[in-house]
Formats: structure tokens, sequence, C-alpha cells
């Protein structure tokens, strides 16, 4: 892709990538933008102790602040031995994307929203596929990819495509190319809409 365009590299579990979420849609509104998935807790095994859950929704009152977004800390607490395995929530995106390119980031929004807005468990395979049928994909196809050795594959090519380019945290988001062909940093991190947008006009302009 020549033509100038925004890499966003997120996690459909990272909240601080949830409270970015309206940002992310607004970025992809200036410039085409291309979401990789970065793989925040791939392959993960181990359930969360009562007290690690009960820590975690403050940390999400953080990014609730921040952000405006909604979360359900109550929920997320109540749900024993859950396992935070970020990696089959990140291959259903790219099983929506095999479908649709576009639809990788409206899959994201919508596991996003699940998780923390709904409370619901996209570790588990019958929520993501309630997901993909709620937003139109072709159910049998969504089910056959999310289960296959080529879209956990091509998941995993987005987590070293991550971890290639020196991304440590998410959201991340890059726009170019520049005349060298590298890309320039917009956001490592969250940062407020206004600051994203000006700082991806500024090198627009400067292009």
């Amino acid at each position: 892709m020549d033509a100038p365009h925004l890499i966003y590299f997120a996690d459909p579990m990272c909240s601080w990538c949830w409270g970015f979420a309206p940002t992310a849609e607004a970025a992809a509104e200036r410039l085409p933008l291309r979401l990789v998935l970065g793989g925040l807790r791939p392959g993960t095994t181990t359930p969360m102790t009562r007290e690690a859950r009960a820590e975690m929704p403050k940390h999400w009152e953080h990014v609730r602040e921040a952000s405006g977004q909604p979360f359900n800390g109550e929920a997320f607490v109540k749900r024993d031995g859950f396992v935070y395995d970020t990696d089959p929530a990140a291959r259903a995106v790219v099983a929506a994307r095999r479908q649709d390119p576009a639809a990788a980031m409206t899959y994201l929004r919508a596991a996003q929203s699940a998780f923390y807005a709904e409370g619901r468990d996209v570790t588990q395979t019958p929520v993501l596929e309630e997901i993909a049928a709620d937003l139109g994909l072709d159910q049998a196809r969504f089910a056959e990819d999310l289960a296959s050795e080529d879209v956990k594959n091509e998941t995993w090519g987005d987590y070293a495509t991550s971890q290639n380019a020196g991304v440590r945290g998410f959201p991340t988001l890059i726009v170019g190319r520049n005349p060298d062909g590298t890309y320039a940093m917009v956001t490592r991190g969250f940062q407020a809409r206004e600051t994203v947008l000006a700082s991806i006009d500024a090198w627009l302009a400067a292009r």
C-alpha cells in the first residue's frame, strides 16, 4: 500500500484499545486503516485469581475516566476460573477479516463492546460466533475459519508483524509512508481524539 494509510496495532481484549475505539474509527475516516492484531496475552492458560479479577475493574475505571467508554466490571469479577487468553478473540477478528477486510474493525469493536460493556466472555467460541451472527457474517464459514490452522497461523503472523515493528504496547497507530519508506508515529498508547487527528493532519500537511 503506497498511498497514505494508517496501521493500527490493537487487541480486542486490551482495555485501552476499547477506550481508543471511537478515535480509531475517526482516524479511519481520515485515511485507509489496516488493523494488525497485537497479541496482548495469547496462549495464557492459568486462570486469574479472585484477587486479580477484583483488581482489574479498578484499572478499567481509569480507562473509563479518560475515554468515556462503558465498562461492566461486576460481571468480570464474578467470572470464576476465567483465563485471560486473548488469542480466541484475535482469531475471531481474523476470521471476520477473511470474509471482508472491512469487517476486521467492525468485529474488533463488537468484540470489545461484548467483553467490556456487556460483560460477555469473548474467550468462548459460542460468544464469538454469536457476535459474527449479529454482524451478518456467514456463520458456517466463520465457525470453520475460527477453528482452522490457517486462521491461527495468520493471527500469529499478525503478532509477529507487531513485534517486528517494535510495538510494545496497545493501542499503537502509525501513518505512512514517508518519502524514505518509513512510517511516522501517531500515538503509542491512548491519547485524546483531538490530539490523534491533529497528528494525522499535520503529517498529511507536511507530506
